[in-house]
């Protein structure tokens, strides 16, 4: 007889009225599978530190902007001072000069503007004009006390009114900074003198009138 090996053909026992299936072992559950819910959760999560990211990125592009328009303000500001800086540098430099400009032109009006003292003259102007100096002042235009000064004051019949009628100190300006007011005599209407040509305009018109038929 043969000896039979045990265990080998031995099958566990199964309760009655059970399938053979209900004998197998069910697989365990996958560790590390996360339920439904989790996975909500943690997109949710995902969504709210974007939105963070997102708000953090428009508060710096903001301060940079911010930054970047404060230095162009700083860079114009700074800009313009320098350029009023040289200006008023400029205009200082030039008032010192007057007085000898003053002197070339009375010189010139006098003939004394001759050989090499005429050379330095001129060069002096040259130099003078291409810094930006401009000299006003000419006699009949009408007196703006903004840029005139009137020392001597008359009356006269052929002006109709307040008028230079002599340059006793030409004006300097650089651009629109007037550096020397002209210095002038002026001349005034006589008193009365519009009275009576207004009273002599409306006589003619009266006799040139038209004629009654």
């Amino acid at each position: 007889m043969t000896e039979e090996t045990p265990g080998f053909d031995e099958k566990p026992d199964v309760p009655s009225g059970a399938t053979p299936d209900d004998a197998e072992p069910k697989a365990a559950p996958q560790e590390g599978a996360a339920p439904a819910g989790d996975a909500t959760a943690q997109i949710a999560g995902l969504t709210a530190q974007l939105d963070q990211s997102r708000k953090a990125l428009d508060e710096r592009t903001a301060d940079l902007q911010r930054l970047q328009a404060e230095f162009q303000n700083y860079r114009r500001r700074v800009e313009r001072d320098r350029i009023t800086v040289k200006e008023i540098a400029i205009a200082n430099l030039l008032t010192e000069l007057l007085p000898t400009l003053d002197d070339i032109g009375r010189a010139r009006e006098h003939g004394e503007l001759l050989g090499g003292f005429k050379s330095v003259a001129e060069s002096l102007e040259t130099v003078a004009a291409k810094m930006g100096l401009q000299q006003f002042g000419k006699e009949g235009e009408p007196f703006d006390p903004t840029i005139h000064e009137a020392l001597m004051h008359s009356y006269a019949p052929d002006v109709t009114e307040t008028t230079c009628v002599a340059i006793l100190q030409p004006g300097y300006r650089i651009g629109e900074r007037t550096i020397r007011p002209a210095r002038v005599a002026v001349a005034e209407p006589q008193p009365g003198a519009q009275t009576v040509k207004d009273e002599s305009e409306a006589g003619e018109e009266k006799d040139n009138g038209p004629e009654e038929g």
